[in-house]
């Protein structure tokens, strides 16, 4: 399955709610990611620009998007980022597309 990173960050307002009932988020959105087919892989709590990191497989982009949707929408959030992520073997067969191609590549100079 496809492997994605999804980067949020809270609002004041989310970040002072959960300072009031203070609760782990991914254990929270468990059931949201089960009902669409999403498997959290690694996640933590950052500081910084964004202050939640998940990597997830998902069976498509069309379920990481909705993911982001359905987060998006329901006002918690800021700002969010979903990276698409290649695996190794991906990654190889990216470079080994990239030889033949940067041989039709000219950069302007």
């Amino acid at each position: 399955m496809p492997l994605y990173m999804y980067q949020a960050a809270y609002t004041a307002e989310s970040l002072s709610a959960q300072m009031k009932n203070p609760q782990d988020r991914f254990e929270v959105v468990k059931p949201l990611l089960d009902s669409v087919g999403i498997k959290l892989l690694a996640g933590g709590y950052s500081f910084g620009d964004y202050d939640i990191v998940a990597i997830y497989e998902a069976p498509d982009d069309t379920t990481a998007a909705a993911l982001a949707m359905a987060v998006g929408a329901g006002g918690a959030v800021r700002s969010t980022r979903t990276t698409k992520l290649l695996n190794g073997q991906e990654w190889v067969a990216a470079l080994r597309k990239a030889q033949g191609a940067s041989v039709q590549y000219h950069p302007a100079r």
